[in-house]
């Protein structure tokens, strides 16, 4: 494949992300696929996942981050989107393994969103704090006063 190819894709892909945050959605994932066609990326993949989300089309934007971790395992925001859908789908524990994933990936900056995620899935089990979830070792005393405290209260009252 030529570097002109690989940079006609990227372009596109930046094109497509443009409309994706303009809200146009079908052009967004128009434009995603172009990029994929050109030239297959797990950044690409995974965007067109959240453009599928955005369309409320969950079950095939966890098929496209899978195909996201295909072409790259090493890239972590796949594994923390699919985790977010299932949760979105009411599959909390489903979603577990997908956040620790993210966590654990190599190439993953923003590692506090599956930490986030996680907090639906604690909230409605009763818990506020994910404690051995996804932070083996977590002091059990620092995560009871937390359990206790008004911001606690505070949390579980927006998240439910």
């Amino acid at each position: 494949m030529s570097q002109e190819t690989i940079t006609r894709a990227w372009e596109v892909l930046q094109d497509a992300y443009q409309a994706q945050m303009e809200g146009d959605y079908d052009r967004a994932a128009e434009l995603y696929q172009s990029s994929l066609e050109l030239h297959p990326t797990a950044e690409a993949h995974t965007f067109l996942g959240w453009t599928y989300h955005y369309q409320g089309k969950l079950m095939d934007a966890i098929a496209e981050c899978k195909r996201a971790i295909e072409l790259d395992p090493d890239f972590g925001n796949p594994y923390n989107d699919i985790g977010a859908y299932l949760i979105e789908l009411g599959q909390f524990d489903e979603a577990i393994p997908w956040l620790q994933q993210a966590v654990e990936s190599r190439r993953y900056e923003p590692r506090h969103f599956p930490h986030y995620n996680l907090g639906p899935r604690v909230s409605r089990k009763g818990n506020v704090w994910p404690g051995d979830a996804l932070f083996p070792g977590s002091d059990p005393d620092r995560t009871a006063l937390f359990a206790r405290s008004p911001s606690a209260e505070s949390l579980r009252r927006m998240v439910n």
